[in-house]
């Protein structure tokens, strides 16, 4: 497993990834800096766990994967 497998701007999984992870970020900013009721934290709370777990599930696919079928380069077989 090599986590530059991580790295795949041409793969949409990529993106959704990088999305993902601002997400949380904003999400964690969003209940330490605001005092919200305790249905609004546990809501947004369990949407950020949910988007956390949904961009680590995207993360684990890229480097699990295998290399894009066009892309000599990531099989060891190009330049």
């Amino acid at each position: 497993m090599k986590l530059s497998r991580l790295y795949q701007p041409r793969n949409p999984a990529f993106w959704m990834m990088i999305a993902l992870n601002v997400l949380s970020s904003v999400f964690a900013w969003i209940l330490r800096s605001y005092p919200l009721s305790t249905p609004a934290l546990v809501v947004l709370a369990g949407v950020a766990l949910a988007n956390a777990l949904l961009g680590m599930w995207f993360a684990w696919r890229l480097v699990r994967d295998d290399a894009p079928a066009g892309d000599e380069r990531a099989r060891g077989r190009g330049m």
